[in-house]
C-alpha cells in the first residue's frame, strides 16, 4: 500500500487523528470518573464535582457494598441465571434460525412474518405478567429466563448467517449419512462462531442486566439477582431506605456508592467481551448482508 504523502493526505490525517483522540476521551473520560470517584471521600467529591485521580483514597464505598454476604449470593444468581440463559436462548435460537433458514421448509414465509410481527407488537406487561403467573413461575429463576428465552432481532441475524453457509457442505453430510440435527450442531454451529459469539453476547448482557422482570416476578429478596440488590444499597445509601439484609451498617457518601455500584454491575460482563471481541464486529455485519 502507497502512503499519501501529499499536503492533503497529511491534512487528513491530522484532523481524523485528532477526532479520534476526542472521541476517545469522550469515552473513557466518564469511566475513569466513575472509578476514581467510587474512591473518592465526601469532602473531596463535594469540592471537587468531577474527579479523575483522588487525593485522598477511600473504600468506605466498597466496604459497603461489600459488608454483607447477600451481594455474595445475589451475584451467583445473576452469573447462574446470565449462564443457563444464555446456553438455553442460544439452543432455541439456533434450531429456529436453523430451520428458517432452510429454503425447503414449508410456511417459512408465514413464520418469519410472525417472527417479524413479534418485533413490532406484543401483548405488553400485564398479560405477559398473566402467562407467567398460570405457568406457575411466579418466584422461580425460571421466570427471569423464559420470557427472555428469544430475540427475534437475534434470530433473524443468526438465520441471515447460516444462509450464508454454503449448500454443497450441507449436501455432502446428507449424503455421508449426517442427520439434521447433525449437520446443525458439527458443521453449520463450528462455521458460524463469531455470528454466535456475538449474539451470546447480547444475550448474556441483557440476562446480566435482567432487572424489571426480576422486580414483577420474584417476591423472595433472597432470590433477587445482583441488579436489583445494588439498587437497594443505592436507595439504603441514599438515606431514603433501611434494608433489613443491610442493618447497622454505616452507609459512605451516596456519590461513591452510586459509581461502586456501576462498576459491580459492569465490571464482570466487560470482563467476558475481550474474549469475544474479535469475533463480534464480524458477526454483527455478515448476518445482515442478506436478506
Amino acid at each position: 500500500m502507497v502512503e499519501d504523502r501529499s499536503l492533503g493526505g497529511r491534512l487528513f490525517g491530522i484532523v481524523n487523528f485528532a477526532l479520534l483522540t476526542i472521541v476517545a476521551l469522550v469515552t473513557i473520560l466518564p469511566f475513569i470518573h466513575v472509578l476514581a470517584g467510587s474512591f473518592t471521600t465526601s469532602a473531596e467529591m463535594a469540592a471537587k464535582k468531577f474527579v479523575l485521580f483522588p487525593t485522598d483514597w477511600s473504600w468506605d464505598a466498597y466496604r459497603f457494598i461489600f459488608s454483607t454476604n447477600t451481594i455474595f449470593r445475589a451475584m451467583a444468581v445473576s452469573v447462574g441465571v446470565t449462564v443457563c440463559g444464555t446456553l438455553f436462548s442460544m439452543l432455541i435460537t439456533s434450531l429456529m434460525a436453523y430451520g428458517l433458514s432452510r429454503k425447503d421448509l414449508d410456511g417459512r414465509r408465514t413464520l418469519m412474518f410472525l417472527v417479524v410481527f413479534t418485533m413490532l407488537f406484543n401483548g405488553g406487561l400485564i398479560p405477559t405478567f398473566l402467562v407467567v403467573s398460570e405457568l406457575g413461575l411466579i418466584d422461580t429463576y425460571a421466570a427471569l429466563v423464559l420470557p427472555l428465552t428469544i430475540n427475534a432481532f437475534n434470530m433473524i441475524i443468526l438465520k441471515n448467517f447460516f444462509q450464508n453457509i454454503p449448500e454443497g457442505l450441507e449436501e455432502s453430510a446428507k449424503i455421508d449419512g449426517c442427520t439434521d440435527f447433525g449437520i446443525l450442531f458439527r458443521i453449520v454451529l463450528p462455521l458460524s462462531m463469531p455470528a454466535v459469539a456475538t449474539l451470546s453476547l447480547f444475550y448474556a448482557v441483557t440476562y446480566w442486566n435482567t432487572y424489571l422482570n426480576a422486580i414483577i416476578y420474584l417476591n423472595d429478596s433472597k432470590m433477587w439477582p445482583i441488579q436489583v440488590l445494588l439498587r437497594q444499597i443505592v436507595v439504603l445509601a441514599s438515606g431514603f431506605d433501611h434494608s433489613s439484609d443491610l442493618d447497622g451498617v454505616v452507609p459512605p457518601p451516596d456519590q461513591a456508592v452510586k459509581m461502586a455500584v456501576i462498576l459491580v454491575a459492569t465490571l464482570p460482563i466487560l470482563l467476558v467481551y475481550p474474549f469475544l471481541q474479535k469475533h463480534f464486529a464480524k458477526g454483527a455485519l455478515l448476518g445482515s448482508i442478506k436478506g
